[in-house]
């Protein structure tokens, strides 16, 4: 994936075509994982490709100081922090397909592919 689309002048090999680089997107973009760490290094966050929350790990440290609010806040950034990364990773991967800052566009692609499997099952007709 990435680049130009080419077409082949077929609209059903196209549209199979896409099909196929959306479900192999969606596979790298479900196999994706970012991490980031807190500013003093105590807290490390890694999501999934679609900035889901993978693995939290606390260093025991993060105990001593009893404040609640500033651990909930770096817990929270460094969340946001890794997906955040996660999100530049998923637009490099999908550079030349989406359009370049797609919000809040669904990533997971499934309305794109019912689209394109009910072009697909039309052209076979």
């Amino acid at each position: 994936m990435g680049g130009t689309v080419k077409t082949s002048g077929n609209r059903y090999d196209d549209y199979r075509r896409m099909a196929e680089e959306l479900r192999a997107a969606q596979d790298r973009i479900a196999r994706l994982r970012a991490t980031a760490e807190s500013d003093d290094g105590l807290i490390s966050a890694t999501v999934g490709g679609y900035g889901e929350l993978v693995e939290l790990v606390l260093d025991p440290r993060v105990y001593r100081a009893p404040d609640s609010v500033a651990l909930a806040r770096s817990v929270k950034d460094t969340i946001h922090r890794a997906a955040e990364r996660a999100q530049e990773q998923c637009a490099a991967l999908l550079a030349g397909h989406v359009p370049e800052n797609p919000g809040a566009a669904d990533l997971r692609f499934g309305p794109a592919l019912r689209q394109l499997d009910r072009q697909i099952a039309g052209e076979r007709r």
